[in-house]
């Protein structure tokens, strides 16, 4: 094996690597979201856990975010919810940080 193709499949591993902490990155991130939505929405216990784990479910449906912001803004809307765009989306993105912090944290 050349070095060229050794230098491939580390490039390659790390890729998997990677992709696979970012997928479980934002899993962990959602179900987070997930019980955050739910205690607006005034759930608990496991009607609150079945929520958080549609949303999980809610985001694999579709590439991106927009999916699992529409549920919830959604959601919200019907429950007469006051969130805004930027307080969903900042949430999203606050807790992201918590996610790949529990997963570095973890490994």
């Amino acid at each position: 094996m050349s070095t060229f193709d050794k230098r491939a499949d580390a490039f390659e591993g790390g890729f998997a690597l990677g992709s696979e902490l970012a997928f479980k990155a934002t899993a962990r991130r959602d179900k987070l979201l997930g019980q955050w939505a739910a205690e607006k929405l005034g759930l608990a216990g496991d009607i609150a856990e079945d929520y958080a784990n549609k949303i999980v479910q809610t985001d694999l449906q579709e590439p991106g975010d927009e999916d699992i912001y529409a549920r919830i803004s959604k959601d919200f809307a019907d429950a007469g919810v006051e969130q805004s765009e930027h307080q969903i989306r900042r949430t999203m993105e606050e807790l992201m940080a918590v996610a790949k912090k529990e997963l570095s944290e973890e490994a």
